[in-house]
């Protein structure tokens, strides 16, 4: 390390992040659980939870376990191929530290929901806001504190050695597939059944705390919304810096370039820049919080980008240097200018998708409008919604990409997906509070406190479906950079040429149409799964409804049995993530195999293009379905209980799993493959055909 001092300012920002949790934990933990119910609620959800997360890195973890003897036993009959029990060690770092985010999260956000609903109660609004959003900042600044030691202490370790460093990527991204979706089936599997049984069929309201799966369905936006979403993205960040790296490595390895070390360094000092400045936006939103919480929390986001913006620009003058890659030359500026345009790429596509997803624009309202219609409009309309959203952002990518290749080649990709996920320590921060907020809802009415307080917790969760439509435009936008990067990476390390990927090739051709329909293939298998555990979920409400005397009449003490809906959820998250997980790491391996590295790439290729389009349509149509619901219950077009609100709810259930299981796993798909195609580089020549 004394040999890489960049290395020593990573730790050392990571360090400094890992203390600011410390304080964020200590300092929701000291605020009051309000009365003896809300406390007991808030218990319930954190053992369903946790019950749910062991038994889901039980599985994970076998699965973990055989990739990684499997990477041992290859390296012992291919020495040549550079792989072995170092790279398998840090594949399972990357795992360790991937799930270790997921449970930080789900700790204090189940810890953080019964005392929002008692910050709302006793001081309105900001109070709710402030305890809210620092239980989603200890899972924005533990992730990045997480990823970028574990990530540091890897590279040094072991030196740097890209086959190595890339296994942490794989790690980690392979726990935030399973994490993703597995949370997500269960989160969204428990809320359809909660919703179309308790709000359409029974006419109950939202979390009554007759409902049987209202448990479930608060636990599901803990391991779902917050656990899953701190994998998923400690694995987006984790894969832009390696990106970065990998590209440089391969440079080196192939080419014979010489890379200066501020190649090297740039993604650990950029990283370490936007853990500072995440944390200077979220006290922000913390002290100067008012009356309008999306406002605060955008500013706190908006000056978290700026000041990265500032220190990348300073680091760069200081340290910048030219620098020669695959035979071109670049200026120091180069990778700087990259990283700003990621950062202004993630912006233009954040607005898009708040555009889009938000109830102050007319895309929602037209769908709010449509309730009165049916659902068929609902659904039809939202649908639309989501296909025409992905116009902008896609254009801001192809634009964005063309750019940061311009500034420093493919290098310049990957520095731009960094920049995008620079901040993401706020950018979770922002995203993980909605969860909360909403399941401070949920204890509100279960604990029926004044209804004053559940439209405050409401308010807030409405906020946060539009900031999370706008972290996942982050997380999407850069998803497709990584990957591109992580694609780049691989071509240099296989050292294909123009000629090697050519689109008359056959296995080209074949590579790019087996790709395109990968995402399709995988979320149908997302929504059978929630499908299935929602139909299931259902039956057992409807039992629960049919055969306890005196539950739906809301007889004093007669409770639903909630746990068996919670066993229900997690039963069907556990058999509905396996098949989806298996398949990302089978494909990869199988298409370099029969149709060699060239065909490969053309697979990756095709997952890309469609990945991010369905990654982009399926998150705002959800989220724009959500607020359409939210919209009529704040009164507009007869309000709670009208038809158009049934038909929004129905809306909402088709939405849910859009935005929440299919959409997000989707982002982490394409850079799985593309991971899992660098690290396994070595194994595939021009395949069997």
């Amino acid at each position: 390390m004394d040999n890489l001092p960049f290395l020593k300012i990573a730790a050392g920002a990571s360090v400094l992040s890992l203390l600011f949790v410390a304080y964020l934990i200590r300092y929701v933990l000291s605020k009051s659980q309000g009365n003896e119910l809300m406390e007991r609620l808030s218990v319930l959800i954190q053992e369903g939870a946790r019950t749910f997360l062991n038994r889901e890195y039980r599985y994970v973890f076998s699965f973990v376990i055989v990739v990684a003897l499997a990477i041992i036993f290859i390296g012992a009959i291919k020495p040549e191929l550079g792989l072995g029990w170092q790279t398998a060690l840090a594949f399972a770092a990357g795992a360790i530290a991937s799930s270790g985010a997921g449970f930080l999260g789900m700790y204090i956000a189940t810890r953080a929901n019964a005392r929002t609903a008692a910050a709302a109660e006793s001081g309105g609004v900001t109070a709710a806001l402030d305890v809210a959003i620092s239980g989603g900042a200890v899972m924005g600044m533990g992730v990045v504190g997480i990823a970028l030691l574990g990530l540091a202490i890897v590279y040094w370790y072991f030196e740097g050695q890209a086959s190595i460093v890339n296994g942490y990527a794989m790690g980690a991204s392979l726990v935030a597939l399973f994490a993703r979706s597995g949370g997500g089936i269960f989160t969204k599997g428990a809320d359809m059944g909660a919703d179309l049984v308790g709000k359409v069929e029974v006419g109950i309201p939202e979390d009554d705390p007759r409902n049987p799966a209202v448990i479930a369905d608060n636990v599901g936006d803990n391991v779902g919304d917050v656990a899953g979403l701190g994998a998923d993205l400690l694995e987006s960040y984790v894969e832009s810096i390696i990106a970065s790296l990998a590209i440089a490595a391969a440079a080196i390895i192939v080419g014979g370039d010489q890379v200066p070390v501020y190649l090297l360094a740039f993604p650990f000092v950029v990283a370490s820049i936007g853990i500072g400045a995440s944390a200077v936006g979220i006290m922000y939103v913390k002290l100067f919080a008012k009356s309008n919480p999306q406002s605060a929390l955008m500013n706190g986001t908006y000056i978290s980008a700026f000041l990265t913006v500032v220190g990348a620009g300073i680091y760069a003058m200081m340290a910048g240097t030219s620098f020669t890659l695959q035979g071109e030359t670049y200026e120091w500026w180069g990778p700087f200018a990259a990283c700003v345009l990621g950062i202004l790429s993630g912006a233009g596509i954040g607005f898009v998708s708040e555009y889009f997803t938000s109830s102050k624009y007319n895309p929602v309202k037209k769908i709010a409008k449509g309730c009165e219609q049916g659902p068929a409009i609902t659904v039809t309309e939202g649908t639309a919604v989501g296909m025409q959203s992905t116009f902008f952002p896609v254009l801001i990518l192809a634009i964005s990409i063309v750019a940061a290749f311009s500034f420093c080649g493919v290098y310049g990709i990957a520095i731009a997906a960094l920049g995008m996920l620079a901040t993401t320590g706020m950018v979770i921060a922002v995203d993980s509070y909605g969860p909360i907020a909403d399941n401070a809802g949920g204890i509100a009415e279960m604990a029926r406190l004044d209804p004053k307080v559940r439209e405050i917790t409401d308010h807030l969760d409405s906020v946060g479906n539009t900031t999370a439509a706008i972290g996942k435009g982050f997380a999407i936008g850069s998803a497709a950079f990584a990957a591109i990067g992580l694609l780049g990476a691989f071509m240099v390390l296989s050292d294909l040429s123009a000629g090697d990927v050519s689109l008359l090739a056959p296995e080209i051709l074949a590579g790019i149409l087996v790709g395109g329909m990968l995402p399709f293939l995988f979320s149908s298998l997302l929504f059978r799964a929630v499908g299935d555990c929602a139909n299931t979920m259902i039956e057992e409400v409807r039992r629960q409804f049919r055969e306890i005397p005196g539950l739906r009449e809301g007889k004093e003490g007669v409770e639903p049995d909630s746990s068996k809906c919670v066993d229900i959820a997690t039963q069907g998250a556990i058999k509905g993530m396996m098949l989806p997980g298996f398949l990302a790491v089978a494909f990869p391996i199988a298409a370099g195999a029969i149709l060699g590295s060239s065909g490969l790439a053309g697979m990756l290729v095709g997952a890309i293009v469609t990945g991010v389009m369905l990654g982009i349509s399926t998150a705002n149509s959800g989220g724009a379905l959500d607020n359409a619901k939210k919209y009529i219950e704040e009164g507009h077009y007869g309000g709670k209980n009208s038809e158009a609100h049934k038909a929004a709810v129905i809306g909402d259930t088709v939405g849910d799993p859009l935005k929440d299981t299919v959409g997000p796993s989707i982002n982490i798909l394409i850079k799985l493959m593309c991971v899992i195609a660098l690290v396994l580089a070595p194994l595939f020549g021009d395949g069997i055909i």
